[in-house]
């Protein structure tokens, strides 16, 4: 499944982004849409995922601060982001499981102090 990330860049602290990935062409049976977060050196951390049944995950940092929302179909799927922290900067993963899971491009976000 192809996926399509957009919406990181630059931000001072406290502020805020939203990002958003869609998949190139219409999946029926998806399952979980999610974000996740990589810096260099360390390994890909969940950050919020959203279920087909409407449930959500967070990452104890992103609680609070961050709300993941998508549509019905689970096609797309949204990440909030507020009062960010310069702990926050990575790169973002957009992640679908269907039947195995695929990966977006990343988009990278940078929170300066």
């Amino acid at each position: 499944v192809q996926l399509q990330a957009s919406g990181g860049g630059v931000v001072q602290a406290g502020g805020s982004l939203r990002l958003s990935c869609r998949t190139a062409r219409r999946v029926f049976s998806s399952r979980v849409m999610g974000w996740y977060r990589q810096i260099p050196g360390k390994e890909r951390e969940l950050v919020a995922t959203l279920s087909k049944d409407g449930s959500t995950t967070y990452a104890d940092s992103a609680k609070g601060r961050f709300t993941i929302s998508g549509d019905a179909d689970l096609n797309t799927v949204h990440l909030q982001m507020l009062n960010l922290k310069p702990e926050d900067t990575g790169m973002y993963y957009c992640n679908i499981r269907v039947i195995s899971d695929s990966w977006g491009q990343g988009t990278l976000v940078t929170v300066s102090s």
